[in-house]
């Protein structure tokens, strides 16, 4: 090895913790994962800007609409995937995502009243926002080894932060001159182009990450024939049902602050929430670049997972807590900062390291059911309590606080179970 390249890679493995023989997987799976947040965030202003013509009404149905469907999609693709090599599974995902978006392109112009497709459009974007990131996790758990996840998961995510700095950069300079059709049509050409980057870290978990206990050859790999076994195992396995109610929690804390943001901010003009609401973005997407590149490893292999994982509910516990007895924007603004950057820094990423203690099967067909269906689901029930609480036993911001500050609670002690026992601290029950 040259001796500059060499000091390189030396110099890598100090600050971030990469060994030189894992620098390419890893930057080939940050480069993945940026490709798919920067077609994400290409599609989504082209989805919320369609719903500004339709009623509340109109929205509010196809959010519950979105549930079932996500259900059903899961179900689906466990199905499909029942029935093919476990090397095909991936691509194929991106692959269908990719024509349908440009299925979308060359049918939106066809349509004299495009209400339907649209509307149609705007659930697919939805399901595809959680699905496309379910499945890459699952296939990055079924890459690295969990010695490995704890180094090179958070730096991985921090390409996932990268394209969503990137990717809303396309529309808000490019929308109105090149109009929203090409948008689709560029998010289905990024999506083709993970195919081969994929195929591509096959190679590499073979020949250079050397994994060869990771099912390394896949060619003859096929999962459960079973299309539930996903749906099954979430309730089965006492690992994937933690999990489910650790992203059930995290669903409802989001929620909680969501609406608390949402209400303090009606006071402003939209100009300014717009303004407030930008500033928030930019400083999540760059705290999250900087703590996930160097400093969620280190937590995670210095500290243990239970203490990666519970930082980010402690926090918005004590957050919460300070709220009900200063109900101020800043504070709110301030827990929403650090549930984002905490989320997409450091609580993602060490979520999805708990999916190396999994079987392949249940990484690739229980993983979407929580992932899409639970998230989904959580949406709809953490709302209807917000409501409940706030609308129907008229609740003020400091009791909703405490409500959210005991629910945090709960959801730091679960993660510090969830983290105890990946690390072999806990016996399992």
């Amino acid at each position: 090895m040259p001796r500059n390249t060499f000091m390189l890679a030396k110099l890598i493995n100090k600050l971030a913790k990469i060994h030189p023989n894992e620098l390419k997987a890893t930057l080939v799976s940050f480069s993945i994962i940026f490709i798919l947040m920067a077609c994400y965030f290409v599609l989504r202003p082209v989805r919320d800007a369609m719903a500004s013509d339709w009623t509340d009404t109109e929205v509010s149905t196809l959010w519950n609409l979105q549930f079932f469907i996500s259900a059903g999609i899961v179900s689906l693709y466990g199905l499909i995937i029942s029935r093919i090599s476990l090397k095909n599974v991936v691509p194929m995902v991106y692959s269908c995502f990719a024509l349908s978006f440009l299925l979308f392109y060359f049918l939106a112009p066809a349509f004299s009243d495009p209400t339907l497709i649209e509307k149609t459009f705007y659930i697919w974007v939805s399901a595809f926002s959680l699905f496309h990131i379910s499945v890459f996790w699952s296939f990055m758990a079924d890459t690295f080894t969990k010695e490995q996840s704890k180094r090179l998961f958070s730096i991985i995510a921090a390409g996932a932060s990268a394209g969503a700095i990137i990717g809303p950069m396309i529309p808000a300079l490019f929308a109105e001159k090149i109009g929203l059709d090409i948008l689709m049509l560029i998010a289905s050409l990024g999506l083709l182009a993970v195919v081969p980057l994929i195929l591509y870290m096959y190679r590499l978990k073979l020949s250079e990450l050397r994994n060869e206990n990771l099912n390394a050859d896949l060619s003859s790999v096929k999962l459960n024939s079973q299309w539930w076994s996903g749906f099954k195992a979430v309730f089965t396995n006492k690992t994937l049902l933690g999990i489910s109610l650790f992203i059930l929690l995290y669903v409802f804390i989001s929620s909680f602050v969501y609406f608390e943001q949402k209400n303090l901010l009606a006071d402003y003009s939209r100009p300014e929430r717009t303004e407030i609401l930008a500033s928030i973005d930019w400083l999540v997407n760059s705290l999250t670049f900087f703590l996930a590149f160097f400093v969620t490893g280190r937590m995670a292999t210095n500290l243990g997972m239970a203490v990666t994982l519970a930082l980010v509910p402690f926090a918005i516990m004590l957050g919460m807590f300070i709220l009900a007895f200063a109900p101020l924007l800043i504070i709110v603004l301030g827990i929403q900062v650090a549930r984002r950057a905490g989320n997409y820094a450091i609580t993602r990423p060490a979520r999805e390291m708990l999916f190396t203690d999994v079987t392949t099967d249940e990484r690739f067909k229980a993983k979407p059911v929580i992932d899409i269906v639970v998230y989904r689901g959580g949406d709809a029930v953490s709302g209807s309590l917000f409501a409940l609480l706030s609308e129907g036993f008229g609740l003020g911001l400091a009791a909703i606080s405490i409500v959210g500050a005991a629910i945090a609670a709960i959801w730091g002690s679960l993660a510090v179970y969830l983290g105890r026992r990946y690390d072999g601290n806990e016996k399992p029950l």
